[in-house]
């Protein structure tokens, strides 16, 4: 796990945080879309499904946030605004991945707040 800034700069580390809590809550959803699970890959319409396909295009959603931290350093004038989407964003992906806090494979960083997360 790497949270410093060592040799990839500050934003790389948000961008990182960003892909490890993706690819935890990613790895608790993608069973649930199996058949063995009742599910029909996800691609039913009875309710679950819906929630299911509505909670990882949420998660994909709130996960690309790629172009965001290249406008922290490129565009200082729009920072206000990017740093409020990139605290909305990491603050979605940390409440649904909070509910998988016992899971042995959490880390604590998916509690930090964003205000930690981005340094603002």
């Amino acid at each position: 796990m790497c949270n410093d800034d060592n040799g990839h700069g500050h934003d790389m580390g948000v961008e990182a945080r960003f892909q490890r809590m993706t690819a935890f809550i990613e790895a608790r959803l993608t069973p649930l879309f199996d058949p063995e699970n009742g599910s029909d890959h996800g691609f039913g319409m009875d309710d679950t499904s819906r929630a299911l396909r509505a909670l990882r295009y949420t998660v994909q959603a709130a996960s690309q946030v790629g172009g965001l931290v290249e406008k922290r350093e490129t565009a200082p004038e729009l920072r206000l605004v990017v740093d409020q989407a990139l605290e909305h964003n990491w603050d979605a992906l940390r409440s649904i991945a909070r509910m998988w806090e016992d899971h042995e494979d959490f880390l604590k960083e998916f509690k930090a707040h964003s205000w930690d997360v981005l340094g603002v």
